[in-house]
């Protein structure tokens, strides 16, 4: 019974917070701590991926109409009776996420030895705040000049995939925190930056969490498959509804809110883990 509860909430968590800017790195740090699990990690590494799964089917499933169409097995979208000529694609995708994989290929021993360093992940969770402050201020005092994701173009998306790099060299930083922050700052409207991002994820999270499941793969035995698959079905029913909902209201969810939580969050990660 308490390993199912450990399924549930552990679920919960990376469903909540793994597509939104707040850093599912502390989180996950946080609630394995306070329920005193921490010190099991290679179990807790393949859970991980596998919930971290679970959430990426979710995101799949939010934009399949829009992966289909990049992919060319769905008709390009219709506006106002005419085709789009221009549109979001798979090199728009490519100039994204390569970035961060090369950096993430080349410094790798250093990137992981940081997932330990819990002031990294404290200093990453206050910057991350700032610096999507910063960006949301910078992004209101100005017209976007991509109101909509098809409307982004090349070098927009390879300047959103140099940011992202802030998320992958400091852990705790946020993916989607630096990805939504660097679009506004590259003149992306926060709607399209947040589309942007959460399409991006599904490539890049699923080539990270497919290269770590090779080393964990050996946990993954017959007599506990049926906890991995609850915290899968957890995660992906919960970062479904997340994502749904955050675009749903995302006019009246700003990132400064966001950067508040987590300025909150790294005073309980500074009291609970560090201290």
């Amino acid at each position: 019974m308490v390993y199912i509860w450990i399924a549930v909430i552990l679920g919960i968590v990376e469903g909540l917070t793994e597509f939104i800017p707040v850093s599912s790195t502390g989180h996950m740090i946080l609630t394995t701590r306070l329920m005193g699990i921490a010190e099991q990690e290679d179990f807790l590494k393949t859970f991980e991926i596998v919930i971290q799964l679970g959430a990426i089917l979710a995101i799949t499933v939010v934009y399949w109409q829009r992966i289909l169409a990049m992919l060319g097995l769905r008709s390009r979208t219709v506006a106002q009776g005419h085709v789009r000529t221009k549109q979001l694609n798979l090199l728009h995708v490519a100039l994204g996420i390569g970035p961060a994989l090369i950096v993430a290929f080349f410094a790798r021993d250093y990137i992981k030895s940081q997932f330990d360093n819990t002031a990294t992940i404290l200093w990453a969770l206050v910057a991350g705040g700032v610096f999507m402050w910063i960006a949301e201020w910078f992004g209101s005092r100005r017209k976007p000049a991509a109101e909509t994701m098809d409307d982004i173009t090349y070098l927009q998306a390879l300047l959103i995939g140099l940011y992202q790099i802030l998320s992958v060299v400091f852990p705790g930083f946020s993916r989607s925190g630096s990805t939504m922050s660097g679009g506004m700052l590259s003149g992306v409207s926060y709607r399209a930056a947040a589309d942007f991002s959460f399409l991006m994820a599904i490539p890049i999270m699923f080539l990270a969490s497919g290269y770590e499941l090779i080393d964990g793969y050996r946990m993954l035995t017959l007599d506990i498959i049926g906890f991995f698959a609850l915290g899968f079905i957890v995660s992906f029913i919960v970062a479904y509804l997340v994502v749904v909902t955050f675009l749903k209201h995302i006019q009246r969810i700003r990132l400064r809110h966001f950067a508040i939580y987590r300025f909150v969050l790294a005073g309980l990660f500074w009291f609970f883990i560090i201290r």
